[in-house]
């Protein structure tokens, strides 16, 4: 099947971009990396009569690293994530290369992925695990919210007619010592999740948890933060007795439906599995470097 005949504009400034979007509206669609929105106007899901092509933007696909964090363009593509180094944010080179497969990696940009609001795709799992926040600007204003007010319903996010998502923040860990796994079942390779869990812990030199978190994809109608899971670990040891208990926590924190990719139940369970086997690794993890 062939998509619906459309208008194609490639602007060269943000400027040009909320003029289109004023000229257009709702009949307009951003196309950031097209990854997410080709294949649905391919089968005729999404008919946009004109595609504003942001991808000449340049100054949105780079990252700055300070002391405060981290802000990335949202026009970053999966694979430059998935090549970059950032020690103090593991969780990025981690999920990355779970996304899809080498040519949606190619192409595809962090920011599209956020904005198409696919409650199981992995950036919003790891990306609310870090506590991330998003900048979204307009021809009149910027403002910045956190991820978790960004994610609406499915695929529905907070941005407005004639807003554009712009960057992404994560903010510096607690602890240097900083480690992260990020776990995912899917039918096959490539595949959206069936689960996903993304856990990033920052542990303290007598390996209490400093600051923990975990996200979820598929668990709900939007991806969501585990915070009263995070909660539990937070001033504690980390201890398998400990593991046990988030894990089973983790568990019951999501509100999964059943569907062709399993029941509800079978979603809990695995969500159990995976909190508990990534901070098991972690601990490992961190008590080889004591021991090294």
């Amino acid at each position: 099947m062939f998509p619906s005949a459309f208008e194609y504009y490639a602007p060269k400034t943000l400027d040009e971009v909320y003029g289109l979007l004023a000229q257009y509206g709702d009949e307009a669609k951003i196309l950031a990396g097209g990854q997410s929105l080709l294949p649905m106007m391919k089968l005729r899901l999404a008919a946009p009569s004109v595609l504003i092509d942001i991808g000449s933007l340049g100054h949105l696909s780079s990252a700055t690293e300070t002391a405060e964090g981290l802000s990335m363009g949202a026009l970053m593509r999966h694979k430059t994530i998935e090549t970059s180094h950032w020690p103090h944010y593991p969780l990025l080179r981690e999920t990355a290369p779970w996304i899809a497969d080498p040519l949606v990696r190619n192409r595809g940009t962090i920011g599209g992925s956020l904005a198409h609001a696919d409650p199981a795709a992995d950036w919003g799992a790891a990306l609310l695990a870090l506590g991330a926040s998003v900048q979204i600007e307009s021809r009149d204003r910027i403002r910045h919210m956190a991820l978790e007010e960004f994610f609406v319903d499915l695929y529905t996010t907070a941005l407005e007619p004639q807003e554009v998502l712009t960057r992404i923040v994560i903010p510096v860990p607690a602890t240097a010592a900083t480690f992260a796994r990020y776990l995912k079942l899917e039918r096959k390779v490539g595949d959206f999740a069936v689960v996903g869990v993304a856990i990033t812990v920052s542990l303290a030199i007598d390996g209490t948890v400093a600051q923990a978190g975990i996200g979820m994809a598929a668990m709900s109608g939007v991806p969501f933060a585990a915070h009263q899971t995070e909660s539990l670990l937070v001033g504690r040891q980390l201890t398998p007795a400990l593991i046990k208990e988030v894990s089973e926590s983790a568990s019951q924190e999501g509100d999964p439906e059943s569907d062709r990719r399993g029941s509800a139940e079978y979603k809990r369970s695995m969500a159990r599995v995976f909190v508990e086997r990534g901070l098991s690794q972690i601990l490992q993890q961190w008590e080889s470097t004591q021991s090294a």
